[in-house]
């Protein structure tokens, strides 16, 4: 795992931390070509979806995100985007070079791992797909097993450093 990808690791909501570093393990281990796993984005405060939300509307570019601040799971520290760091040096979003030459793309081949962990791919989400996109899908609570939501997080109490309280 590189620096970058451990740094924003250890931004995410602390109860997912682990299982993110297990998850980024097993995609580095079936990746057996050039090409390994970076998080691109883990944790991500509100003023930043706000910027990120105003690109196509208020600034130029086209439109990154539906999300306004407090409406992403980012902004739980509970999603990661990803790309694929090919020789250490070059990123990639190419969801379909098999780098490794198993006769599966390196892509998907992390994106089941992500499934097999309850994470949910934003290459499946009916519209506005966001094919660098994983987020936890179920977080166990006190109160027991609650679907990943951002209305559900936003009304929950926080600690001192701001993470949510589950």
């Amino acid at each position: 795992m590189d620096k970058v990808t451990s740094e924003r690791i250890n931004k995410l909501h602390p109860s997912v931390r682990d299982e993110v570093k297990q998850i980024i393990k097993e995609c580095d281990e079936a990746l057996t070509g050039k090409a390994k796993v970076r998080i691109t984005q883990g944790l991500r405060s509100f003023e930043e979806q706000e910027k990120l939300y105003a690109i196509g509307r208020i600034t130029a570019g086209k439109k990154v995100t539906n999300a306004k601040a407090g409406q992403s799971i980012h902004n739980y520290g509970l999603a990661v985007d990803i790309c694929l760091m090919v020789d250490g040096k070059t990123a990639s979003w190419d969801t379909v070079k098999d780098w490794d030459n198993d006769k599966v793309a390196d892509w998907y081949e992390c994106v089941k791992i992500f499934a097999k962990h309850g994470w949910d791919w934003g290459g499946n989400w009916k519209t506005f797909k966001d094919l660098p996109h994983f987020e936890k899908k179920n977080i166990q609570t006190k109160k027991g097993l609650v679907k990943t939501s951002w209305r559900t997080f936003s009304k929950m109490p926080r600690d001192k450093q701001n993470y949510i309280l589950f």
